[in-house]
């Protein structure tokens, strides 16, 4: 029977520039994983920022080519999508790379200050703030704009909310308008419950915007969430959103940029998936040719791509506790953790992950589930994108080591779905946390971010302790 090794070999064009085998081993971005788990143990979340600049200076190139390529009159501008994974190791790793921020709630705005104390993030940094402002999220915009911070722009999400900034906005400031896109005909509703709708469009800017010198209308946002993809959907939205656009722009000559949102996809498997040069250029291409057509200057673009920039720094191993055959065909790994509690993308939206086994690559494989340390149903995972079934190495009772299986390009929102830090499903404490990055030398370092979640602070929590 073929080895592990041979199955992986023959399903993908494998090594990858991120993956390759050594002695058996599994290497990501020539880490030695088994290495960090005999130092740190398991389970484990692991944090690559390395890759988080590397994937910035990727789209910026990308855009680059595609003005060059299809002659685009516009700039573009980078932003990070805080939501994606607010750690304070994220978002001063994006800031080197001379990004911009945007932000989905009040709170978003004390990272912004805290950045600013570091002298990581200036006053004239763009500091998009998108979202539904509640009053709190309007006060901490306007006390930013009242401070100086001359590119926070409050993107309106709602035609009244423009009123809070005529009350209470002293400084000369720029404002968006987010549209509230269609959604795709699947969802169970028509429209994003998030934006301004197209109808309501004009008027706003006409009756609130339009005469008050403080306010300029700089920016129209959009965003669909399906992301940017290569679909009919998609070119049609975008479409429509252009060409309301070239209608606002014919009377506002203030709007001079686009905001195109986050959506840039991530790979999921290890094959490649996405032909990104190609989808960016035919952005480029789409607003260009519809500007052309109205008669409009092409706009300057920004993205805030949030998975993009995060997703494939991260991935979370686990050890395989023991193993139970739970009838005549089903073989259950059981993980020392929990999908639901670590990774909740694969019990709420079905999300799959590029899994590998860390170990054992020379051995037989066989078909298998992994279940979860919680008592719910749902936690498992036994599915790959790639063949709708998950294969590792088998076990032996007399193996020296236990099987080791990682969930890789981990790194955006699971931390923040799941509570990091809180009260986890069954109590599931929260993974020790281990910050990769690599010296001037290019020497690989880490260093220990948080310890496992102990039961005390969840005892704490819960009113036990005080």
């Amino acid at each position: 029977m073929d080895t592990y090794h041979d199955l992986i070999s023959q399903t993908f064009d494998f090594p990858t520039d991120e993956f390759q085998v050594q002695d058996n081993e599994l290497r990501f971005h020539d880490i030695d994983l088994m290495a960090l788990v005999e130092k740190h143990g398991t389970p484990l979340r692991l944090a690559y920022l390395p890759k988080i600049s590397s994937q910035i200076q990727r789209a910026k190139e990308w855009f680059r080519l595609g003005i060059e390529q299809t002659g685009y009159q516009g700039k573009y501008s980078y932003a990070y999508c805080t939501k994606a994974s607010h750690f304070s190791f994220v978002v001063e790793e994006a800031l080197k790379n001379g990004v911009h921020i945007e932000t989905s709630s009040w709170f978003d705005t004390n990272i912004i200050r805290a950045m600013h104390a570091k002298g990581k993030v200036q006053k004239d940094t763009f500091i998009i703030c998108n979202g539904f402002k509640t009053q709190e999220y309007k006060h901490e915009i306007t006390r930013l704009i009242n401070d100086g911070f001359v590119n926070c722009m409050p993107i309106l999400d709602s035609p009244n909310e423009v009123d809070y900034y005529h009350d209470n906005v002293r400084e000369k400031c720029n404002v968006g308008m987010r549209l509230a896109s269609d959604e795709e005909p699947r969802f169970q509703f028509y429209t994003s419950r998030l934006g301004i709708r197209y109808t309501d469009a004009l008027p706003l800017y006409e009756q609130k915007i339009k005469d008050d010198p403080r306010f300029e209308l700089t920016m129209l946002h959009y965003f669909i969430n399906t992301g940017i993809k290569d679909t009919s959907y998609y070119w049609s939205e975008l479409s429509r959103f252009v060409h309301k656009y070239c209608e606002l722009r014919k009377v506002c000559p203030t709007l001079t940029t686009l905001d195109i949102g986050g959506g840039l996809p991530i790979q999921t498997s290890i094959q490649k998936e996405y032909d990104y040069p190609y989808m960016i250029a035919e952005v480029l291409r789409t607003i260009k040719r519809i500007c052309e057509e109205e008669g409009v200057p092409e706009p300057d673009i920004f993205t805030e791509f949030g998975i993009f920039t995060v997703g494939e720094s991260g991935a979370t191993i686990y050890s395989i506790l023991d193993e139970k055959l739970q009838n005549d065909k089903e073989l259950w790994y059981m993980i020392d953790g929990s999908f639901i509690t670590n990774l909740p993308d694969t019990w709420a939206l079905n999300q799959r992950f590029i899994m590998l086994a860390l170990n054992g690559w020379n051995k037989q494989y066989k078909k298998i589930q992994l279940g979860g340390l919680t008592c719910d149903s749902q936690d498992y995972y036994n599915a790959e994108k790639h063949i709708y079934q998950v294969f590792l190495p088998e076990r032996k009772p007399q193996d020296a080591k236990p099987l080791y299986v990682g969930f890789f390009h981990t790194g955006a929102y699971q931390e923040s779905l799941s509570g990091y830090g809180g009260v986890k499903h069954c109590l599931i404490p929260a993974p020790k946390m281990v910050i990769l990055d690599r010296d001037e030398e290019g020497t690989l370092t880490d260093r220990v971010f948080a310890e496992e979640q102990t039961g005390e602070s969840m005892m704490k929590i819960l009113g036990y302790q005080s």
